[in-house]
């Protein structure tokens, strides 16, 4: 990250420091004052676009870690968020264990899962990775429809909403609390895992597995980390979903969720760690606007286009960020803080 004139790093905790600035610190308060004040001023129905939002993040942070930093391309990721809610939800509902207990459990549970469908990450890459990805996304969903008895199977599980003592997160704005605290920590600990020497590693194996392997870098032990990291990230995120909807369904984890979450990635800029928030908060404001929209649009063009709009929106955006900034919008932001920062000299 680029810094200021007259800033230097005089020790490795400074060079090591996500906030180095005064100003960096005022702007990160600035936004938890005002993240945590949106329930003061919103109403139900933004709270919960911003709750959706927030769940989408931690999810993507997983991808990120796992196709952005180590390169390992994953089109199974809502099949693993499967497994952390039904994780979740059938200990809190049939076992009768607290929220709080059971969501370690059901990111563990993911990230297990992720072991599991990682192995072939030893042996295949690329295409042959990604049909193996899209295999767990269907083995997933098909065991648990095959464990209705425990899981529900096609008619779903009811879940109960967290709670903490007495008190239920049953209403908007309590729940919104309870992710974003969650979505802040998770982007917390992601940015602090890819400085680490297991970041380091995530990024060697994504641009050259060979030379990683030549330089000592055991690609079967960080590979299968990178698997588990994104996977118990997707786990988190499939328990939060399901408790917010006090139901846990197969409709929430559809395999083009999946192929969506690969897309915020694109769009907000793949191997960053505010890439992957640009990239969420992007498609999602961009399905809220298409909804708008679409009603509207079906008086003048045919009813069929207008329901259509939501994809072709979607794949439009994608597309053309894969060919004029296929670096996403974390490197435009990075490219336009440099030019305010240096000018009027040119960059």
């Amino acid at each position: 990250m680029g810094l200021p004139c007259g800033t230097f790093s005089q020790n490795y905790a400074q060079d090591m420091a996500i906030f180095r600035t005064r100003w960096q610190w005022i702007t990160l308060a600035g936004l938890l004052v005002f993240l945590f004040a949106c329930p003061l001023f919103f109403s139900d129905r933004i709270l919960t676009i911003m709750t959706i939002i927030g769940i989408t993040i931690i999810s993507v942070h997983g991808l990120n870690i796992l196709t952005g930093y180590c390169g390992q391309i994953s089109i199974g990721h809502a099949g693993f968020m499967a497994v952390g809610a039904y994780t979740s939800g059938i200990l809190t509902a049939k076992m009768g264990w607290p929220f709080w207990v059971a969501l370690p459990c059901a990111a563990l549970a993911a990230g297990l899962a992720g072991l599991i469908f990682g192995l072939p990450s030893l042996k295949i890459k690329g295409f042959y990775l990604i049909m193996a990805t899209i295999a767990a996304q269907f083995i997933i969903v098909w065991l648990i429809i095959q464990l209705r008895g425990i899981t529900g199977g096609p008619d779903g599980l009811a879940v109960p909403r967290p709670a903490i003592g007495g008190f239920v997160f049953k209403s908007k704005s309590s729940y919104f609390y309870l992710v974003m605290i969650v979505a802040c920590l998770a982007t917390f600990l992601a940015q602090n895992i890819v400085r680490t020497r297991v970041g380091r590693a995530f990024v060697a194996i994504r641009d050259n597995d060979l030379a990683a392997e030549v330089m000592g870098i055991n690609l079967w032990r960080y590979k299968l980390v990178a698997f588990f990291i994104g996977c118990v990230y997707a786990g988190v995120a499939g328990s939060l979903l399901v408790h917010y909807f006090a139901f846990a369904s197969l409709d929430h984890f559809p395999f083009m969720n999946s192929v969506w979450y690969l897309g915020m990635l694109i769009v907000g800029g793949m191997g960053s760690i505010p890439g992957a928030i640009f990239g969420a908060v992007s498609l999602k404001l961009l399905d809220e606007l298409v909804t708008i929209a679409g009603p509207v649009l079906s008086s003048v063009v045919a009813a069929q286009a207008a329901a259509s709009l939501a994809l072709i929106s979607r794949g439009v955006v994608i597309m053309l960020f894969l060919i004029f900034e296929p670096r996403g919008l974390a490197h435009r932001w990075e490219r336009i803080r440099a030019y305010y920062r240096l000018w009027p000299f040119s960059h």
